[in-house]
């Protein structure tokens, strides 16, 4: 793994993270190759080397090659990085299945949750590949045109397997991209799917015209509700105030490259979401992920007043105005209590 030489690596999904990852490791020397579903962004890549689409302006490294097949991605491979939407994930893992290289880690950058069956990505890659396949979970405050121009940047790689994390540490680390290991998967999925529904919420505040007191608020007591949920799924509640968790939340919450703030944004000023969505290249992964959030909060009796408001405001017209309202009129509490209740 340390030899860029010693197998090739693929990475599944050609938008602007798959595309800025597979950039990263290729001007690594590894080869590199990327696998696209989108045929004119498959022509471009072809006949410019630049995603003109998801990452325009970045010219790819020689060493990556593009193609639109499973079996042609994973020949040989090592390591297969999933960059692709979290409701297409098990679609794409259960086409990849077929072809999977023995001993072939999985490496996942999705953050979200699947409706269906509430199940991380995790879940999913267990019920279609074993749960003999290694697996990891990369994931932390990223917005992938920072790390295409090389700022500084740190994220955290999960896996239940020890070795397997600092396999991929060693593999994706450079002078720019720091990579810190955990074994706690289930705490850095559910950071990283969580931080977008609350990242939708203070783009309604900005939407709204409202200031730094609200938004500093929810992303205070969204970091509460992601730890209560994450303990209740046994998840450790520190790495909800690490890179994965509190990292992440900070910066898709304040940062206007979000997509999920951007979507926010729009809704705090009135603009249905029918419309929102329609105009938009890249997927909001809130959108969906606060769906299956609030049906696993009620399924679990875990409170989470935020995740059911940002619900209520995308599915079932609640105004932003009276979300508030309701939200600061809640039963007054302790906030230590409030905050760990269910650890």
């Amino acid at each position: 793994m340390d030899t860029p030489d010693a197998a090739p690596l693929a990475v599944i999904g050609a938008g602007s993270w798959g595309t800025t990852l597979a950039q990263l490791l290729g001007e690594k020397g590894w080869p590199i190759r990327l696998w696209v579903w989108e045929p004119e962004v498959y022509e471009d890549l072809c006949r410019d080397r630049i995603n003109h689409t998801f990452l325009p302006g970045v010219r790819l490294s020689p060493r990556i090659s593009f193609t639109q097949e499973f079996a042609a991605a994973l020949q040989g491979v090592a390591v297969a990085l999933m960059a692709v939407p979290s409701h297409v994930f098990r679609q794409v893992v259960r086409g990849l299945r077929p072809y999977w290289p023995p001993g072939g880690v999985l490496l996942s950058a999705a953050k979200g949750m699947e409706i269906d069956s509430l199940l991380t990505m995790e879940g999913v890659v267990r019920e279609e590949l074993g749960a003999e396949v290694p697996y990891a979970a990369l994931s932390g405050p990223s917005f992938a045109r920072e790390v295409s121009q090389k700022q500084p940047t740190a994220v955290t790689i999960a896996s239940r397997r020890r070795e397997v994390a600092l396999q991929l540490q060693r593999l994706c680390s450079t002078h720019y991209f720091r990579v810190y290991t955990s074994l706690d998967v289930t705490g850095v999925e559910l950071g990283g799917a969580l931080k977008n529904i609350f990242a939708i919420g203070t783009g309604i505040l900005e939407g709204m015209g409202l200031g730094d007191n609200p938004r500093a608020a929810l992303i205070t007591r969204g970091l509460a509700e992601m730890t209560r949920l994450g303990a209740r799924l046994g998840a450790n509640p520190m790495t909800l105030i690490g890179l994965a968790g509190l990292g992440d939340l900070i910066l898709t919450c304040t940062g206007n490259q979000s997509r999920n703030f951007q979507v926010g944004l729009k809704l705090g000023k009135g603009v249905p979401l029918s419309q929102i969505l329609e105009g938009m290249a890249m997927v909001a992964e809130g959108v969906k992920t606060s769906q299956a959030v609030h049906l696993l909060a009620e399924r679990l009796g875990v409170e989470m007043p935020l995740v059911e408001a940002v619900y209520k405001i995308l599915y079932q017209d609640l105004a932003p105005k009276d979300a508030i309202k309701k939200l600061m009129t809640r039963e007054l509490k302790d906030e230590l209590e409030a905050m760990t209740e269910t650890w």
